[in-house]
C-alpha cells in the first residue's frame, strides 16, 4: 500500500472515530455574523441620520459604560452565569477529543471501524461462555484504554476470573483492534439466584 493510500485510510478512520466540530463552529460563526450585521445596520442608520433600529451606537456604549447602575444584581448574576455556561460549552467542545464509541481494526486493504457496542456484545458472549452464566449476568463496557467486564455468578457456583479474563483477551486478539485496551474482570461477591 502506498503512502497516499495509507494517509487516506488514516484520515477515514479518524473521521469515523472522532466527532466533527462543524456544528459548534457553525453556531459560533452564525452568531458572530448576526452581531456584525446588526452593528453594521445600526452604524449605517446613524451615518444616514436615521433613527436607530433597536439601540444606537451611543446609547449602547452609554448603557454598557454604566452597566451595574439600573440593573438588578440577580439579572446581572443570571446573565453572567448564562454567558459563562455557553462559553464553557464551546470551550469544552473545542478542546475535548470528541471520540465516538468506535474502534479501528488495522487492515491492509480497507479502513475497518467497528462500533463499541458490537465489540462489547462479542466480548460479553465470550465472557458468558467462559463463566457459564446467562447473558443477563455479564456486563461489558469498552473505553479507549480499558475493557471492563463485570460478572454476577449464579449462587453457589464459583466463576474462575482468570478463565474469563483469558477468554476476553483472546477475543480481543482475534478482533485485532488498534490499540488493544487492557482487560479488567470483576466477579461480584453476591450471586444471582435461580439463573
Amino acid at each position: 500500500m502506498n503512502d497516499e493510500t495509507t494517509r487516506l485510510t488514516s484520515d477515514v478512520i479518524h473521521r469515523e472515530t472522532h466527532a466533527s466540530r462543524a456544528v459548534p463552529a457553525t453556531i459560533v460563526a452564525g452568531l458572530v455574523i448576526l452581531v456584525c450585521l446588526y452593528v453594521m445596520l445600526e452604524a449605517a442608520l446613524k451615518a444616514l441620520g436615521q433613527n436607530p433600529w433597536l439601540l444606537g451606537p451611543e446609547a449602547t456604549a452609554g448603557w454598557l459604560g454604566a452597566l451595574p447602575a439600573g440593573v438588578s444584581a440577580s439579572v446581572l448574576a443570571a446573565a453572567g452565569v448564562l454567558i459563562f455556561l455557553v462559553g464553557l460549552l464551546f470551550f469544552l467542545a473545542a478542546i475535548l477529543p470528541g471520540r465516538r464509541a468506535r474502534l479501528s481494526i488495522p487492515n491492509g486493504r480497507a479502513a475497518v471501524v467497528v462500533d463499541a457496542e458490537v465489540l462489547a456484545s462479542s466480548l460479553a458472549r465470550r465472557a458468558r461462555v467462559a463463566a457459564g452464566v446467562t447473558p443477563e449476568q455479564v456486563l461489558v463496557t469498552i473505553g479507549r484504554r480499558l475493557v471492563d467486564v463485570q460478572v454476577r455468578p449464579t449462587s453457589g457456583i464459583p466463576v474462575n476470573q482468570e478463565s474469563v479474563q483469558a477468554a476476553v483477551e483472546d477475543e480481543l486478539r482475534r478482533t485485532a483492534i488498534d490499540p488493544v485496551p487492557e482487560v479488567s474482570v470483576a466477579i461480584a461477591q453476591s450471586g444471582v439466584i435461580g439463573q
